[in-house]
Formats: structure tokens, sequence, C-alpha cells
């Protein structure tokens, strides 16, 4: 079986080093030593001013958007995962579905102004599997009309922009450590943003909203928080993997470009990095020339032992208590993409298995469509 993406787990010594000092310390949880470290180290490897670490992505899209108290319709892509939109519900606002660009599949700057009402506070926008969004264009929106911008980056983490980490974009950035992602931390995410104060109520709201130790002399209960904490077994994942994220990346970009070469010729499309962009490599998306192609190479890479995903499916706007506009790009992508294995165990003759599974059964079904 190739699967579409298996965690890079350290050498189990390296993390057993991190395992006795927890158990010595008997600190386990509560921003911990190793949460401190690991927050200090990603914001030098990342080059932003805050770094904090939670639970999930998903408590951090949720923490951001809140920490920012914003009311009204939030502008978003209809082309993510369903969290982003679920994260604009929680916070009690209204997601607005904005539809893509088909290059790069990330919301269109154009679609945002013109969506933008008088009931308009924020824009969210994801950078879809690490292409990043326009984010001049973006801002630029943002403050002639005085809107926030906040990022979905759990595709984005390494991306950089004309040499800076795109997850200093916005006002806030809300990335993810899952298991599946290019850095991981077994299960996890992190707030990042450059302004102090957001910083400071994310802190709070991560914490149950109390400054200082829940309990403790002096503790105060200041904002309704939630319980987005993440352990000292999470953050020592994450020191392990932190210092060979390049080395993932600089693999899957080789891996990536054996893609390119086995599928060159067919009529697929699978962009690459845009000229000012130092790309994470994390995924492998094709866009197939139709939903019918699309379901044969699924089914036939199924049947070949190879895991593939529709990564994402359906457009947002179309789910029932989702719906929104119209949005005809992220509809017509969302039918014809498939994401395909993607990881840093992966081997070259595994991607030529994949990549010749496609060829079969395209060139098949161009001898058939011929042949009626």
């Amino acid at each position: 079986m190739i699967t579409i993406s298996k965690p890079y787990l350290p050498p189990l010594e390296e993390f057993n080093q991190y395992l006795e000092g927890i158990w010595n310390r008997s600190w386990i949880t509560n921003n911990g030593p190793l949460v401190t470290e690991l927050e200090h180290r990603l914001t030098e490897f990342l080059g932003v001013a805050h770094v904090l670490l939670v639970s999930s992505g998903t408590a951090a899209l949720q923490i951001a958007l809140r920490s920012l108290q914003l009311k009204g319709e939030i502008i978003t892509t209809a082309f993510s995962h369903v969290v982003t939109a679920n994260a604009v519900l929680w916070s009690n606002c209204k997601p607005v579905f904005a539809d893509i660009e088909k290059k790069y599949f990330c919301i269109d700057p154009d679609k945002i102004e013109a969506a933008i009402t008088r009931d308009t506070c924020a824009i969210l926008a994801t950078h879809v599997y690490g292409f990043p969004c326009q984010v001049k264009k973006i801002q630029a929106i943002a403050d002639r009309y005085h809107l926030k911008v906040i990022y979905d980056g759990a595709h984005a983490f390494g991306v950089k922009v004309n040499g800076q980490s795109v997850l200093s974009s916005g006002d806030v950035t809300a990335v993810s450590f899952h298991a599946t992602k290019v850095y991981h931390t077994i299960e996890g995410g992190a707030i990042i943003t450059n302004n102090q104060q957001i910083a400071e109520t994310c802190a709070l709201l991560r914490t149950f909203g109390v400054s200082g130790a829940v309990g403790s002399i002096g503790a105060e209960c200041i904002v309704a928080g939630t319980n987005g904490k993440n352990s000292e077994f999470h953050a020592a994942m994450g020191l392990c993997n932190l210092p060979r994220v390049n080395d993932f990346i600089e693999k899957q970009k080789q891996l990536s470009e054996v893609y390119y070469t086995l599928l060159k010729g067919l009529d697929l499309q699978f962009p690459a990095p845009p000229p000012d962009t130092l790309h994470n490599f994390a995924y492998f998306p094709v866009l197939f020339p139709s939903h019918t192609v699309m379901l044969s190479i699924r089914d036939a890479l199924a049947a070949a032992g190879i895991e593939a995903r529709r990564y994402f499916y359906p457009s947002l706007n179309e789910l029932p208590f989702l719906q929104g506009a119209s949005c005809p790009v992220s509809e017509e992508v969302s039918q014809q993409i498939l994401c395909l294995p993607m990881y840093y165990a992966l081997s070259f003759e595994e991607v030529k298995a994949v990549a010749e599974v496609i060829r079969i059964v395209m060139s098949n079904m161009a001898i058939s469509t011929i042949a009626v």
C-alpha cells in the first residue's frame, strides 16, 4: 500500500532523551519548558515576532478569529478544508465565499473586493497546497476598506515569498502541526502574529482566559477563553523534527520533480511554484481534464494499492450548512483535483509506480475516445 501521506518519526533514542526530562520534571502540560523552547525556536526559524503553540490547527484558527473580536461577515475562500469556514461560524460571524483563481487555487483578490459590503469585517484566506495567496493585493484591499486579514496557513509551513515567511502576512496566521503536515508535532498547531496585542490576547484565550496559573495567587479570569494548550510530549516531537524541515522539503521537491517528468505530456495541470516563492512541496495536486477522468484515475490507483485524495471536495459553498453564492472555479476544481502520495519516506520507485498507473489509464481513455 502506498499511502497518501506518512508522518516522519525521529530516531526513538532522540525522542526518549526529551521523555526522560519530562519524567524527571513531572511537568507535562500548562506551557512547560519544552513548549516554551519550541515557541522560541519557531520564532527564529520563521522570522516572526510571536508563535503560540496550541492543541490543533482548528484551535489556532478559532482563537485567532476570537482575538480580533469580529462581528459581521468574513470573506473567505470556497476552496479549503471545512475547518476554515467552520471557524468563522464558531466566531459568530457569517462566511461569505469568494471564488479562487485557477492557477494556484487560492482566493481571487478581485472576487474579494466584489464581495465586500457594509457588514464585512475581515478576510480569511488559505494558502492552498503551500502556494501563497496574493498577500500584497489582499492587504491593499484590507487597508482600503479597514478590514482585518487572517490566514489559514495549515499548508504553508516553510514557504517563503521574497525570502520572508508567508506565515508573517496579515494580522494573524493559524497553522497546523498535524501528523500529515510537512512539519508536525503529532497533533497541534500554532498562532503566528507580529502584533503584540494580538499575541497577548491569544495567550489568554488558549488558557481559559485566565492570567497566570489557574488557581494560583493573583490569577484572574479576564476573558471567556478555552483550553487550547499543547503538551510537553507534542513539543518534544516538534523539537526533534524542526532541524529536519529543510531536509523534508528538499526530498519532497525531488519527488515532485520526478512526478513532473513522468507525467509530462499528459492532459494535466500541476502548478509549479511562482518564481519568487520558496515552496514546501507538501502536496502534489493534479488537476485532471474532467470529473470522469479524475474518478477513473482515483479508482485505478486504489485498485493498485495506491491512496490518492480529493482534497478539497466539495467546494465549501456547496455544503448544505454553508451554502453561498456560486463559485464556478472552485466548484470545477473540486470536481477535478486529486492529490497524489507525497511524504519524506516516499521512494522514487513508488512515485514511478503512481505515475505509471496514471499514464496507462489516460492512454486507455484516449484510445477509447478515438474509437468512439
